[in-house]
Parts: C-alpha cells; sequence; structure tokens
C-alpha cells in the first residue's frame, strides 16, 4: 500500500489519516520514520524531524523509531536496512526529492522498504517523500527518472499552494503520456493494489490527456 501526502507530514492536520492508514495493518504497527530528504539540512532539523514522527505515531499508539538514514553511507548500513525490514509502515518526510532519490537508489535501505511493501506493509511519503515514487519528478532542474513505483505517473505536492501560472508549463513539460497527481496538504493518495482512495482535509488532482478531474474524501481517482 503506498500512501502519497501532499504537505503536513506528523501534523495535526495528518492525524486522522494516520490512523486509519495505521489501521489497515493486519498486525500490530511498527513504524519507521525516514528523514532522509532532509540530509543536507542542519542536524538540528534532521533531528526536529526524527522527533516530530515519534511522537506523532507515540500519540497513535503505535510502535515507531526514527532511523538515521541521511546520506549514502547510511543508507547502506545493514543494521538500519533490518530494522526497516522488521517494520511494516515506512514513512519517508519531506525535504529535497533529488537528494532523496540519489540516497535512496540501489541502496540496502530501499530494498528493505521494497520488501517492506512486498510482505504487505505502508509506504507513506509526504512531498519530497512522495514525489520520487512516480515515474518522474521535478528534481531542479527539470525532469528526472523516480523510483516508477506509479508507472507513468509524476507526483505534485502543494498543489493547492502552486499558482495557475505554473501548472500549465508543468502539464507540457511531463508530456501528455504522463499523468500528473496533485495533492494537497494534509491529504493523502493511497493506493492499495489497483485501487486508489483519498484521505484528509483536501483534494488530489488527476491531469492527463483526457482531461483534469479534482477528488476529494472518500472518492476514488481514476487515471
Amino acid at each position: 500500500m503506498l500512501a502519497l501526502v501532499g504537505s503536513g507530514e506528523y501534523l495535526e492536520g495528518m492525524q486522522a489519516v494516520d490512523r486509519q492508514l495505521l489501521g489497515r495493518l493486519v498486525q500490530p504497527a511498527r513504524v519507521a520514520c525516514l528523514p532522509t530528504a532532509a540530509g543536507q539540512e542542519r542536524s538540528e532539523r534532521i533531528l526536529y524531524w526524527s522527533r516530530l514522527g515519534v511522537e506523532h505515531f507515540t500519540g497513535l499508539g503505535a510502535q515507531v523509531q526514527a532511523l538515521p538514514v541521511i546520506d549514502r553511507r547510511s543508507a547502506n548500513e545493514p543494521h538500519w536496512a533490518e530494522e526497516i525490514s522488521r517494520s511494516n509502515f515506512v514513512y519517508l518526510s519531506g525535504g529535497t526529492p533529488a537528494y532523496l532519490h540519489h540516497t535512496l537508489q540501489d541502496s540496502l535501505v530501499w530494498s528493505a522498504i521494497q520488501d517492506v511493501l512486498a510482505k504487505g506493509g505502508i509506504l507513506a511519503g509526504c512531498s519530497a517523500g512522495a514525489m520520487v515514487l512516480g515515474e518522474i519528478y521535478f528534481g531542479f532542474p527539470g525532469w528526472k527518472p523516480g523510483f516508477n513505483l506509479l508507472p507513468g505517473a509524476t507526483i505534485i505536492p502543494h498543489f493547492e499552494e502552486i499558482p495557475a501560472v505554473m501548472l500549465k508549463p508543468a502539464r507540457l513539460l511531463a508530456g501528455r503520456k504522463v499523468t500528473i497527481l496533485g495533492i494537497e496538504g494534509s491529504t493523502a493518495l493511497v493506493l492499495d493494489g489497483q485501487q486508489a482512495e483519498v484521505l484528509g482535509r483536501g483534494g488530489v488532482t488527476v491531469w492527463n490527456g483526457s482531461g483534469r478531474q479534482r477528488y476529494t474524501a472518500g472518492q476514488a481517482p481514476v487515471w
């Protein structure tokens, strides 16, 4: 199961969404929070995201730990990969998408995350953490290949905050064969196999060659 979040990870606005996600796990929740996308920031910011994630999921009754996977070396640390393999809910918080993708690509930690998905667990990504899961993402400069967990799609977080004048060029740059999934703040697009659902306060916009459609909580986006 994938949960793509527009913004607001670990904040009050996401409590109801994450409570629903935790409730969909078959076994007791074991959450691993990865501040990897913020790995280029000051140590205080990395600690902030780590602490916020632990406090958030602890408050929801889950067993949780924040793992210091912040560079290529730690992404290939067997101990952290083993900890992730023992989890059933992995959360990639926000930061810089290009750094996140480069750090995790072909790493032991990324293999462990894929194992969590293969065993029926949840991978949640917020902002940069969501962007890198599509086929392509905008990584400054230009479009870059993502992890392709959603073939044919690109994820644009903070969608309600982006000026309309910037969205039309994004549609053209992505190419008509690529679907834009625009996810608003405090909102998640949840994909479980072939089923999609919107959770949270805002909406999810599906924009492709067939048109543009916004979906809200409880609705099932199609593309």
